[in-house]
């Protein structure tokens, strides 16, 4: 009699419930996430016209995040996983109350404009703080929660959920904020938060993995982290690949500027925009359930970044909104296989009493790709003018592309099972 889990099921992860609880909850984290940063940015840009306020959120972010990440696996290795993210959610939850407050009609009459900013970027601090906590623990106990031989199949479901809250966030983020304002809009992402808060009491604590170090100090288990990823080359070369395509080629936190001076869409067309490479990275990883890009694992990764620096040179020539949307879209089903190849190395490969640190690792440089991407992509933007930055960032990649191509020949044998 055939097992409901079978070896070929594409459904496989989602058969189990507490997966499901988290990777729903993360759905909901990352909508109310993206309705903050779209509406926020939004807002700001239409209050000052300068690209550097874009970028600055993503640097708020980006300072305690990346300093904390590292800390983060520590404590993910040590304690109860489940624990230390509904923690990280009230903080972020509070922090999201202060940001819906100040930026309130009312509160802002009684403020000068720096002062808004300056309680805005504190807050963006604090939800990076929060994230430096939640981030590797949710990452390390996806592990935990599914048998080995379906982290393939949960890591394309995991990047399917998130690309969905990708997705409807930002479209839900134009529509709010243009029916309900930028108060309404910040209510909904709070509200988000609270139900992803809830699902995580419907997962069962797990017990702490083993660690064979007895003694070691913080510094030096953070040490073996680093170690483990820097020997690693794949692992080494996977988040590598991601942080300087996405730090240089990405477009996101500068797309407020393509939507008000460039395409002129408004805040629909900027949720359109910021949904359009979620859009087309839900579908790819729907194909990979079926097909999944593991057999010739290098290859496909080197070949989904290349397509991510191709899709970003079309979107900086494009003046329609169609052509830049199809360019978008492309780049997000680019961006989605070399997800699903990095989540699967990042959970087959690190032995489990490692796992959180490895994690935190590609957490700090995925925080350096997406956070400071955003604000390298505010000052190029200010320095160079909005298309040539994008330009050059597309060339950046391209050029990354074929350096990692040259340096890691011996990986292509590689098989991911």
């Amino acid at each position: 009699m055939s097992t409901a889990v079978g070896r070929h099921d594409p459904y496989a992860a989602l058969r189990f419930p507490e997966y499901r609880y988290l990777i729903v909850g993360g759905l909901l984290a990352t909508m109310a996430i993206l309705v903050q940063q779209v509406a926020l940015g939004y807002e700001l840009y239409k209050l000052t016209r300068d690209p550097l306020t874009l970028g600055f959120i993503g640097l708020a972010e980006a300072i305690p995040f990346i300093a904390l990440a590292l800390f983060g696996g520590y404590f993910a290795d040590r304690y109860e996983k489940r624990r230390i993210m509904q923690y990280a959610l009230l903080v972020i939850i509070a922090g999201s109350v202060v940001l819906t407050v100040v930026s309130h009609e009312g509160a802002r009459a009684h403020l000068p404009q720096w002062g808004m900013l300056l309680v805005i970027y504190a807050m963006f601090m604090v939800v990076g703080f929060a994230r430096g906590f939640y981030s590797p623990a949710s990452s390390a106990l996806r592990g935990f929660l599914l048998p080995r031989e379906h982290y393939a199949n949960g890591a394309t479901w995991s990047s399917t959920f998130w690309q969905a809250g990708a997705i409807v966030g930002p479209v839900a983020a134009g529509f709010l904020y243009a029916g309900l304002g930028l108060t309404g809009a910040l209510l909904v992402s709070i509200a988000l938060f609270v139900a992803a808060f809830l699902l995580l009491f419907l997962i069962r604590p797990r017990p702490v993995a083993a660690v064979p170090e007895e003694g070691e100090t913080l510094w030096q288990s953070l040490h073996q982290g680093l170690q483990y990823v820097w020997k690693s080359k794949i692992i080494l070369y996977a988040i590598s690949l991601d942080m300087f395509s996405v730090l240089f080629g990405g477009v996101v936190a500068i797309l407020p500027i393509f939507a008000e001076d460039i395409l002129k869409v408004g805040p629909e067309g900027l949720g359109l925009l910021r949904a359009a490479p979620a859009v087309g990275a839900m579908l790819t990883v729907l194909v990979l359930a079926w097909y999944p890009p593991t057999n010739h694992a290098w290859r496909n990764m080197l070949l989904s970044v290349l397509g991510f620096g191709l899709g970003t040179l079309v979107f900086a020539l494009s003046d329609s909104l169609w052509l830049s949307l199809a360019a978008l879209f492309f780049v997000g089903a680019a961006d989605s296989v070399s997800v699903v190849i990095r989540g699967t190395i990042l959970q087959t490969i690190p032995p489990e009493h490692l796992r959180g640190r490895v994690l935190s690792v590609n957490s700090i440089f995925v925080a350096s790709s997406n956070e400071l991407g955003a604000f390298e992509s505010g000052l190029a933007a200010r320095l160079m003018g909005v298309v040539p930055s994008v330009l050059f960032g597309s060339g950046v990649t391209l050029l990354t592309v074929a350096y990692v191509w040259r340096r890691s020949k011996e990986l292509f044998k590689v098989q991911l099972r």
